[in-house]
């Protein structure tokens, strides 16, 4: 029988949660799990080598699409093995230096390179119990969940024995296809349709409704269904049916309506699934929420004394920075202790959200029919970029600012920006959200630089019709 070891905290994910184990916990003896890669899905799979490839789209695109500004330019090839190479390159050795930093530089972590699960409560010591899939049994006093999420994937494409790729492995395909099948309508789905379709690849996107990244406000969500459309192909109301290996031919996707699209390739972007259900919490009393995350109180805790969790597996938002303020709160709260009358609140007021794809998107507060449906009434102001001087320079046509005001007080309720440059640009107006600075004062007790890409958010501050 292997025999337990005992911790004081026990660490289950090595994304947002590598960081709980800051200079304060250098007294405290720590178990982290990590079955995948070290560092999470951001720096690996995620938000930082998915958007090096967009820039790298964006340089290709930028040549291509030149020529109305008098520049001749074109793209000759795309060496896409050292376009891979550049990224992973710096990506790799950062986890690589991570893992070694933890393994062998902090005398007070152990690091379990396999997946754990909860294995009930320990009777004699009150511990709670872990089991790794390599017989390691480690017993916690404490416990942070940051296990994160995972790829959903339709199981009609997961039974039928094709080969499919997600975001875990598709940026490191052997070579680029000459056709891809994208199955899913949002951010995922569209930020890799971006970076293939730039770089020469033939991208259908397969969406089952009528729109693109519906969850947006419906005039984000209607632009860039319509932008997206001219740049790669999609097809719409295309419910996957069925998955046919066709060997060297590649892969044939069928439909409920009867047709189907052959690919040499297909990325299933179907949406990302909390990691909860495989840690075994039943075995200390955590149930689950519907929608697969682990329950949290304003402070972090689950139902089972001395467990916390943070990020996907639990947040209401998926996004990186949300896990990681989510990660400096859960520090000072475990720190503090699980009953200190001095614990600080996750704060989930004000979250923006980014999404990398052309034209970019970003988005913070409610969408205009959900302010609607609260009962206020609201202002709102659209305002296009080609309606301010650098939105001249870039001879843009389809970028789009929305504000969303409160008309007694000029609150602002959300903001919503489609085109270049929009999650640099949102930016005030999130700060003006965090900290309270209405639409009047904003749009006239400061100077905004002229001709710089903000002024379509001074004009639409301006435009808005507040009492």
């Amino acid at each position: 029988m292997t025999t337990p070891t005992t911790v004081d905290l026990a660490v289950i994910g090595s994304g947002s949660g590598n960081s709980v184990a800051d200079e304060r916990y250098a007294d405290i003896s720590i178990a982290m799990f990590e079955e995948g890669t070290f560092g999470g899905t951001c720096l690996n799979v995620g938000c930082i080598p998915t958007k090096m490839f967009v820039h790298t789209a964006d340089v290709a695109h930028s040549a291509t699409d030149s020529e109305r500004f008098g520049v001749h330019a074109r793209v000759d090839d795309v060496d896409w093995r050292a376009v891979v190479d550049r990224v992973f390159g710096r990506v790799d050795p950062i986890s690589a230096g991570g893992l070694e930093y933890r393994t062998d530089r902090c005398d007070n972590i152990t690091v379990y390179p396999s997946h754990v699960r909860f294995d009930g409560t320990d009777a004699e010591t009150g511990r709670h119990r872990l089991v790794t899939d390599a017989g390691d049994v480690v017993l916690a006093s404490q416990v942070v969940i940051a296990a994160g999420a995972r790829s959903h994937i339709p199981e009609v494409i997961a039974d039928s024995g094709i080969r499919y790729y997600t975001n875990d492995d598709v940026m490191r395909l052997a070579s680029l296809p000459a056709r891809l099948a994208i199955v899913g309508s949002g951010y995922i789905a569209a930020e890799f349709a971006h970076v293939f379709s730039a770089l020469g690849v033939e991208v259908i996107q397969l969406a089952r409704t009528g729109r693109l990244m519906r969850a947006l406000d419906d005039d984000i969500s209607a632009r860039f269904t319509e932008v997206a459309g001219r740049q790669w192909t999609v097809r719409h109301g295309s419910d996957v049916a069925g998955a046919l290996d066709m060997g060297d031919d590649g892969v044939r996707l069928t439909f409920r309506d009867g047709g189907h699209v052959d690919a040499d390739a297909v990325l299933v972007a179907t949406g990302r699934i909390p990691n909860g259900d495989r840690l075994g919490l039943d075995t200390v009393g955590v149930d689950l929420l519907d929608d697969g995350r682990v329950p949290v109180d304003e402070f972090g805790r689950t139902s089972a004394r001395g467990v916390w969790a943070l990020g996907d597996v639990s947040s209401p938002y998926q996004l990186k920075h949300v896990a990681n303020a989510e990660q400096r709160t859960i520090t000072e709260n475990v720190l503090l202790g699980w009953d200190s009358a001095d614990l600080h609140r996750l704060n989930h007021r004000v979250v923006p959200a980014a999404v990398f794809t052309r034209p970019q998107i970003a988005v913070v507060g409610l969408t205009e029919s959900q302010a609607r449906e609260t009962g206020r009434d609201i202002a709102v102001k659209v305002q296009a970029y080609g309606d301010v001087a650098y939105g001249w320079a870039m001879e843009d046509s389809t970028g789009l600012c929305k504000l969303i005001a409160d008309r007694a007080t000029g609150e602002i309720l959300g903001a919503h920006l489609i085109g270049p440059q929009a999650p640099t640009v949102i930016q005030p107006v999130i700060q003006a959200m965090t900290f309270g600075l209405d639409a009047r004062r904003m749009a006239r007790e400061q100077y905004w630089i002229h001709p710089a890409m903000p002024e379509v958010l001074e004009n639409a501050l301006l435009g808005l019709d507040l009492d």
